[in-house]
């Protein structure tokens, strides 16, 4: 759980993933990475990063004594630290030395957008991205950095913005390419074929 919950971790395949696609794909690859770079950054950057200062919701190890942490050993890059012995300690409250707010989880947020943006694109070929999307909500509950309760709604929050932006980004392909790329309009009128 502690590695599913790690971005830093999975940050470099993540990198990796998208560069294949960009290099090798053709245009609905292409254009499923920049849709998503840009729903992501705008869930993250603006959706998620506005509420956690809004409703500044404590995490539970930071409310409540006796939460289990669990957390990869130190380890760079991060993702060596699966070779290492997992980090686990019960927590003692100190909200002087605050690291983040609970609500909304951004890891839950991200990615329930990135399944629903996948889906979009590839079809059912893609709905694996939501068990994925699952497994990191859960462990950010098991590691003891969210409330079941952030999850949910998060899940929520991610699916209802994404579908928002998805419209508006199709919309706009349909209106605006035919006059800014006319030859790639012609072969794809669609932005999403799914």
């Amino acid at each position: 759980m502690a590695l599913a919950s790690s971005w830093d971790a999975w940050l470099p395949l993540a990198l990796i993933l998208i560069l294949v696609l960009l290099i090798k794909g053709g245009f609905q690859a292409r254009a499923f990475c920049l849709t998503v770079v840009a729903i992501v950054g705008f869930n993250d950057g603006v959706l998620a990063r506005t509420l956690k200062r809004t409703v500044d919701r404590p995490r539970p190890h930071q409310a409540l004594n006796d939460v289990r942490v669990v957390d990869l050993a130190k380890a760079k890059p991060r993702l060596l630290a699966v070779f290492r012995p997992v980090k686990v300690k019960l927590s003692r409250p100190n909200l002087v030395d605050v690291e983040g707010r609970s609500f909304p989880s951004s890891h839950t947020v991200n990615l329930f957008s990135a399944a629903l943006v996948a889906v979009c694109f590839f079809g059912r070929r893609a709905a694996w991205g939501f068990a994925l999307a699952a497994l990191v909500s859960y462990s950010r509950i098991y590691v003891g950095a969210h409330w079941p309760s952030d999850i949910v709604v998060s899940i929520f929050l991610g699916l209802g913005s994404t579908l928002v932006l998805l419209t508006a980004l199709e919309l706009l392909w349909r209106r605006c390419s035919s006059r800014w790329l006319p030859v790639i309009h012609d072969r794809h009128p669609r932005l999403f074929a799914a």
